[in-house]
């Protein structure tokens, strides 16, 4: 939940007119659209103007130098604070390449357009609190952008032996950017233990958020 005083300010780019028309009819009332930008070339000028709080950047997107999302996110570097504007990508594309190009350009966070109005909402809440967050089944291509080969296996180590088999289980989801009412039906939890299983989490491991957690468990190799 957004315990703002302000709304969150978002800039949605996307090269489809009747896209970004749905999603911004279906987006909170906690998030307000302050700019919308349909190439390359526009959103960096939009972003650059708006100064938002929040990016929604499609993968692909005509103009510049071909590069779409990832380029916006390069042209910027330099001319926006990373830590005032965070970009969460949201796309149609669900290929390995797309995930990782956006991610090593600075993207927090990457959403399938099958996402929901409420859970594109959502995930913007926790991007601008510092969460990275990813649609539950790219988890591997995380993976891949941060130098990690699928399939290998991670060495347990002092601060996984902190961790109870129930709390390793709830690590996992969550880094993996599921959120906790996933997790909980997942493991038939309520939320509210849930809640309690992570806050214990980021204890042990001398953890502030999400985001840390997931950078954690991607360097340990153990998603």
């Amino acid at each position: 939940m957004n315990t703002r005083a302000h709304p969150i300010r978002v800039v949605i780019v996307d090269d489809h007119q009747i896209f970004r028309a749905g999603l911004r009819s279906d987006l909170g009332a906690e998030l307000d659209v302050c700019a919308e930008a349909a190439t390359v070339d526009e959103a960096v000028a939009a972003i650059t103007d708006a100064a938002p709080d929040v990016v929604l950047l499609d993968v692909h997107l005509p103009g510049g130098a071909g590069g779409g999302g990832a380029e916006v996110i390069r042209s910027l570097t330099g001319v926006i604070d990373p830590a005032r504007t965070r970009f969460l990508a949201l796309s149609v594309s669900d290929a390995a390449d797309d995930v990782v190009s956006v991610i090593r350009a600075g993207a927090r966070g990457y959403l399938t357009k099958a996402s929901t109005g409420a859970e594109v909402t959502e995930a913007v809440v926790r991007v601008t609190a510092g969460d990275a967050v990813f649609s539950p089944r790219l988890a591997g291509f995380v993976l891949d952008a941060f130098g990690a080969g699928i399939g290998e296996t991670a060495a347990v180590d002092d601060e996984l032996d902190r961790l109870s088999a129930r709390e390793q289980e709830v690590m996992r989801m969550i880094a993996r950017g599921y959120a906790y009412k996933e997790v909980a039906a997942e493991l038939f939890l309520s939320v509210k233990t849930v809640e309690t299983h992570v806050s214990k989490v980021l204890r042990k491991l001398q953890l502030s958020n999400r985001h840390e957690l997931t950078a954690w468990a991607l360097s340990r190799r153990l998603l």
